[in-house]
């Protein structure tokens, strides 16, 4: 068994690398979490023939000749979106890994989804195939950032201090995608006008687009304060790094087959992180479209779990220091199941028990996600960080594949929003077990690290 030896980190890098998580919240939250599916729905609605502000929509668009429910168009833009990932974000893994220096692939991969959020002032009228396209795109560049941002992780922290680092992390992310959020909830409550749609769909515009002028502002510190942390297996002189990347990541994908309890671990985590992402990127929708909640209550909704997320991903990083990562996961998985049972249950226009919901969200989501990217940091290989988080981070930050595409299948078939929530049940059932499977000690020694001393 090999040592990882991780080089020394000043407070400030770790701190720059904090602060990436603080930019790109926002798009996760004000865009994913709460415009966009709202949004986009609504857009889409135009083009299929509905009334501005009506109650129910049975019309369908026709995007590249397919019928596609309106209400179903968005969670199947967010599969789509995934689908996409599962080519892209591997290979920007494996390029960053062979890079001598990652900081220009963040700055690339983060501005260009800044700039494809910003474009979102361009999505009037019924133009839903333009905002789909920008998502996309806003989507999979920002997924491609995080793959380069989280292979800095094991660079900055050893075993014992990960959790701790990467809660933090998650932490400040949640403190500042709330607290864009609650800007914007001040423009949406001061400025909307009972009575005119049209003005609710213009601020939700322009919500999005200062999450794309936050994203871009707040990635400037990060390519500030961070410090290259080149692996023995990057470096120049080793002829063009995308086709390095490409030729390093088919070796990997034949090699992963060495490291069975990794893989085994990551299918664990991308089966329960589905069910996970699928709750934020849809919860909006529910809310909007079965649950008639209005926009300002579902605003404040994710502002309690934004701001109980960053005190839960703190309380849960402590309580793993005391019972281990795995199996704090495990506890917070529970809960889980429990919140989207309950959220069947939730009657039409009661936004006091859609608030406690969220609440309960809010204590297990920072935590539950922070803890499963440290304890993966942990079963990596050394040198190829960047790799393995680009398989990770096809289900991460507000990306998941099965879960929409599951939900859009439900609503199409049964036009129930409340069977899609509930279907997701499966993911966190069979997730919970997969992860209380892995061997977590003998997967970190096989993979050539060193375990923590609490596991």
């Amino acid at each position: 068994m090999s040592t990882t030896v991780t080089p020394p980190s000043t407070r400030r890098e770790r701190t720059g690398w904090y602060f990436y998580d603080w930019a790109n919240s926002a798009f996760s939250t004000t865009v994913i979490t709460v415009f966009l599916g709202p949004f986009l729905t609504t857009v889409t609605e135009l083009a299929a023939g509905c009334r501005l502000g009506a109650d129910e929509c049975s019309g369908r668009v026709h995007p590249l000749g397919l019928s596609i429910a309106a209400g179903s168009y968005y969670p199947y833009l967010v599969s789509l979106s995934v689908f996409l990932t599962i080519f892209v974000l591997p290979v920007m893994g494996a390029v960053a890994d062979r890079a001598a220096h990652k900081k220009p692939l963040l700055a690339a991969t983060a501005f260009t989804g800044a700039a494809a959020t910003v474009a979102m002032a361009f999505v009037t009228g019924d133009r839903y195939l333009l905002g789909g396209l920008l998502f996309l795109i806003a989507n999979i560049s920002g997924g491609a950032s995080i793959v380069v941002y989280n292979s800095f992780l094991p660079r900055l922290a050893g075993p014992d201090d990960r959790d701790k680092v990467s809660s933090r992390g998650w932490a400040l992310g949640y403190l500042g995608g709330g607290l864009l959020l609650a800007l914007n909830l001040v423009v949406v409550q001061t400025m909307s006008v009972d009575g005119d749609p049209q003005r609710t769909l213009d601020l939700a515009r322009w919500c999005i687009v200062s999450a794309g002028v936050w994203w871009g502002l707040f990635t400037l510190l990060p390519l500030l304060w961070l410090k290259e942390h080149p692996s023995e297996e990057s470096g120049a002189g080793r002829g063009n790094v995308v086709t390095d990347g490409f030729r390093q990541l088919g070796r990997t994908i034949r090699g992963i087959r060495a490291y069975p309890l990794t893989l085994f671990f990551l299918l664990a985590y991308l089966v329960y992180n589905d069910g996970i992402q699928t709750v934020i990127a849809l919860a909006s929708q529910f809310g909007t479209e079965e649950l008639h909640l209005e926009q300002s209550t579902l605003i404040i909704t994710i502002l309690i779990v934004q701001f109980l997320a960053f005190g839960g991903a703190l309380l849960l990083g402590a309580i793993a220091a005391r019972v281990g990562a795995r199996n704090t996961v495990l506890f917070s998985l529970v809960l889980w199941l429990g919140v989207v049972v309950a959220a069947y249950f939730i009657p039409e226009r009661e936004p006091v028990q859609f608030m406690i919901l969220g609440a309960a969200i809010g204590l297990v989501l920072g935590g539950s996600q922070a803890l499963s990217r440290s304890l993966f940091a942990q079963l990596i290989p050394a040198g190829k960080e960047g790799e393995y988080y680009g398989f990770y981070e096809i289900s991460d930050k507000g990306t998941s594949w099965l879960g929409p595409l599951l939900f859009g299948l439900v609503f199409q078939l049964t036009a129930s929003y409340r069977l899609g929530i509930v279907s997701l049940v499966i993911f966190f059932v069979v997730g919970a077990v997969l992860l209380a499977l892995v061997p977590i000690r003998r997967a970190i020694i096989a993979a050539g690290n060193t375990p923590p001393r609490t596991l």
